[in-house]
């Protein structure tokens, strides 16, 4: 069937459910992710260029939204985040071996079972290196919609079991990163509607994602297509200009270059993870499935428990930064909408390259060690 047809089918169907609410709670745009499974399950696939294509353009999105806020923000809580990084992805490790050594599954198995929890995308390419294994990307496969649906109903849950005050506590986020930056008053605009800071910021974030850092063992790091274009999207958004051309962006561009990139990342990322589902969990049992459950709500609960008491985070900062610590691109794309602010991602962008690396040296180290 015509890959054209099969991606605008998918999001065609996919919004429509995603637009369904039941007690306020809906599946928005990750309603594509559960129609793109089913295809997936029925042997329906589209190039892996627009997965990857539609992470790029959603975190660069994010990343220029969240720029002009994020510096500030992260220099004042930066030791919050790093800790809830690091604790959210090691809680999910710690589940990871408990099942290795409970249910007694493969190794291979179970570090694709946690990386498929938190939506980690590098962390599998690390296990496949580490194992030598496809099986890592049978449990990824059976985790990864969990992973994806569990945050997303989370985020948009908690705030309405404490009856929390989102807008309140957006616009004290929004005041606390709030940053009057100078810019000059002349500059040459190249093109009207901000594609040409998007193209400055992709194109230096692939290149800066495609760095290798060795590690240990014969390991080896990099931030990818996520981290790269993330970390770019932060510098081109916080700088608004190079010399005396003009980098900024209208919201409009990015707010729609950010909702295009999420939905093509959950059809690509969908019809991938939905191939083999069904067969793989009547093979193994449906155990794992739960497992898998475990990896995403264990470290999620804690996460939030450990934000909001000791660190004293607002809650919808704490869910920012849980989406983070979960690397959960959707997860992400859900708060904003919640939230009805793009202030939030600040508090991902802070916590998730720290998730990143950690799931990769999670993923090696169990490797390694089980």
């Amino acid at each position: 069937m015509n890959a054209y047809f099969i991606i605008f089918f998918i999001l065609l169907v996919g919004y429509l459910i995603g637009s369904v609410h039941v007690n306020g709670i809906s599946l928005g745009t990750s309603g594509v992710l559960l129609v793109a499974l089913i295809m997936g399950h029925f042997d329906y696939t589209v190039p892996a260029v627009v997965k990857n294509m539609g992470l790029i353009c959603f975190v660069t999105a994010v990343g220029i939204i969240a720029g002009p806020v994020f510096f500030e923000n992260f220099k004042k809580r930066a030791g919050n985040y790093v800790l809830l990084g690091c604790l959210t992805i090691l809680a999910g490790a710690t589940v990871c071996v408990l099942t290795i050594k409970l249910l007694r599954i493969p190794m291979p198995l179970a570090v694709g079972l946690m990386n498929g929890a938190l939506t980690s995308t590098p962390g599998l390419a690390a296990a496949l290196e580490a194992t030598n294994d496809p099986m890592a990307s049978v449990g990824y496969g059976i985790a990864y919609p969990f992973g994806v649906l569990g945050v997303v109903l989370f985020v948009q849950l908690m705030p309405r079991l404490l009856k929390t005050d989102v807008k309140a506590e957006v616009e004290a986020l929004t005041q606390l990163g709030s940053v009057n930056k100078k810019m000059p008053s002349k500059l040459f605009e190249v093109e009207p509607l901000g594609f040409f800071a998007i193209a400055v910021a992709v194109v230096s974030g692939v290149l800066i994602g495609g760095i290798t850092i060795p590690l240990p063992g014969g390991a080896s790091f990099s931030l990818g297509n996520s981290g790269g274009p993330l970390l770019t999207g932060l510098l081109v958004g916080y700088l608004g200009h190079i010399g005396p051309v003009d980098l900024r962006a209208k919201k409009t561009t990015l707010e729609s270059i950010r909702e295009l990139g999420l939905a093509l990342f959950l059809l690509g990322a969908g019809t991938e993870a939905g191939q083999g589902f069904v067969e793989v969990l009547q093979q193994y049992g449906f155990a794992l499935f739960f497992a898998g459950v475990a990896m995403t709500l264990l470290p999620m609960i804690m996460a939030f428990v450990i934000a909001t008491k000791p660190m004293k985070l607002s809650t919808v900062n704490s869910l920012g930064s849980i989406c983070g610590g979960m690397t959960s691109t959707p997860a992400l794309g859900t708060l904003i909408g919640v939230t009805g602010s793009d202030a939030i991602a600040t508090a991902y962008a802070a916590t998730y390259p720290i998730a990143l690396i950690t799931v990769v040296l999670c993923s090696q180290f169990i490797a390694i060690l089980f």
